[in-house]
């Protein structure tokens, strides 16, 4: 326990923790949804776009709860805002599904790699863009309203 102690200030002390901890649980998400997808490949003998849209699913719905709670730590005031929350979590997550489909078809139909060689490939694309759209478009309601708030002093 001490370890994680000192671990963490030092990486707060030099500005990393939020970085390491959404790396942490994006990796997570990324064993999810590799998972997934060779259990839909592997054993129900589905078609690879439909077992990566399969897999988009249940990574996006581990990552929203985990993104939220322990990484971004974002409070929402009612349902609405939750709502609205997790509505620009799904658009962004979906502008990403399209890069990680795109991505997929052309290094397994275009280039002919092997299904694990484009799905890490194209996981460590998806989770470089989706921290960008959830430090800066998705998460930061919160920050906003303080600022906003400082503003009508």
């Amino acid at each position: 326990m001490k370890f994680y102690l000192r671990f963490k200030e030092t990486l707060e002390e030099r500005k990393l923790w939020s970085l390491f901890i959404y790396l942490f649980f994006g990796g997570l998400a990324t064993i999810v949804n590799i998972v997934t997808y060779f259990i839909c490949i592997e054993w129900l003998f589905l078609h690879y776009l439909l077992a990566n849209g399969i897999s988009w699913v249940a990574s996006v719905l581990f990552a929203f709860v985990t993104n939220k709670l322990w990484v971004f730590h974002s409070k929402t005031e009612g349902k609405l805002d939750l709502l609205v929350e997790f509505a620009k979590f799904i658009f962004y997550r979906v502008l990403s599904l399209g890069m990680d489909m795109g991505v997929m078809y052309v290094m397994i139909d275009l280039v002919d790699t092997t299904n694990l060689t484009a799905k890490i490939i194209t996981q460590i694309i998806v989770v470089l863009a989706n921290y960008l759209f959830s430090k800066f478009l998705i998460f930061n309601q919160v920050k906003i309203k303080n600022f906003e708030a400082n503003d009508e002093r």
